[in-house]
């Protein structure tokens, strides 16, 4: 196996980084969007500040998604638990002007070469789609 990485296409967040940081930063925000998830996929989920655990139809038990390391108002690191493979993914955040942060998301992953044409579509789909999510957020409103 070698470590693949895969970047969302950097989206515009219309407000300041010092707005964005603090809400995606703290997972529990995630209870605000947390009715969009599809029921049929995802159950039992748990979410504090550091840390999210959910079932993901398919895998049988619960996974763990959590924050290893913050740097305020430019990175967001994660790490994943429970996973077949091992996995983890960040957040960066750049400040271009206060009414324009610009967020990129970028997956590093151990999949088996078996696996890796199956998923890499989908993989790629579902950082640029989490990319275009994270602009429709009301920061202001949140933070």
């Amino acid at each position: 196996m070698s470590e693949q990485k895969y970047e969302s296409k950097i989206q515009s967040i219309p407000a300041p980084a010092a707005q964005v940081y603090p809400v995606l930063s703290n997972l529990n925000n995630l209870k605000r969007v947390q009715d969009m998830l599809p029921s049929d996929k995802v159950s039992e989920i748990e979410i504090s500040e550091d840390v999210v655990r959910m079932k993901v139809d398919g895998l049988g038990q619960k996974i763990a998604i959590r924050i290893v390391d913050r740097v305020e108002n430019d990175t967001i690191k994660f790490g994943m638990d429970n996973i077949p493979m091992d996995a983890n993914f960040w957040i960066q955040l750049k400040e271009v002007s206060p009414t324009d942060t610009r967020v990129k998301l970028t997956v590093k992953a151990d999949i088996p070469m078996f696996f890796r044409m199956m998923l890499e579509k989908k993989i790629q789909k579902g950082l640029d789609d989490a990319a275009v999510m994270l602009t429709q957020f009301p920061y202001s409103q949140w933070s």
